[in-house]
């Protein structure tokens, strides 16, 4: 018998019936005095439910008013005009990936020289990207015009408030 010759399997056989033993008892009765006392207890009143106050509807007839929930600058979303020094953005240009981040977000950490001059630009998701002269860089439709070994410079195009866009000059300094 392999368990005869296994120390803590006889210390077990010896040990288990004492356990089981606190089991195997009937004596209820600190469960049921317990059970009565609960019941035994006042019970206590529940507040009435507050009355609901019924609320004055409204149906909007629009009548040849405006909609409530159009928005007048919902119709120049995707027409972008041009102000007067003709700048604006393509607006069928498509976006680049780091066009989603805004520029105070993203750094510089690096360059790479292989057959052209290459910048590397960590998002705020830790994603580095590699980027060159042409690309674009955040929200204001920032194109990267030069990259040195200590920074990217790029020409953004801004709103000027007055329906048009007009250009800033930025750049994202390599982060130590």
């Amino acid at each position: 018998m392999v368990g005869a010759k296994n120390p803590h399997m006889r210390l077990l056989v010896l040990v288990l019936p004492f356990f089981l033993g606190g089991c195997l008892s009937n004596d209820m009765t600190d469960l049921t005095d317990y059970v009565k006392e609960i019941k035994s207890r006042k019970r206590g009143d529940i507040e009435p439910l507050p009355e609901i106050k019924q609320i004055e509807t409204f149906t909007y007839v629009d009548a040849g008013r405006r909609s409530p929930f159009y928005h007048e600058s919902q119709d120049n979303e995707d027409a972008v005009v041009a102000s007067s020094n003709g700048l604006m953005p393509d607006p069928s240009r498509r976006k680049e990936e780091l066009e989603a981040f805004e520029l105070d977000s993203l750094r510089m950490v690096g360059t790479i020289e292989k057959d052209r001059f290459w910048a590397l630009v960590q998002a705020q998701d830790t994603t580095i990207h590699r980027v060159q002269a042409g690309n674009y860089l955040g929200r204001n439709h920032g194109q990267i015009t030069q990259i040195t070994e200590s920074k990217i410079e790029l020409t953004e195009i801004i709103p000027d408030g007055q329906g048009g866009y007009r250009e800033r000059q930025a750049s994202l300094a390599l982060s130590e």
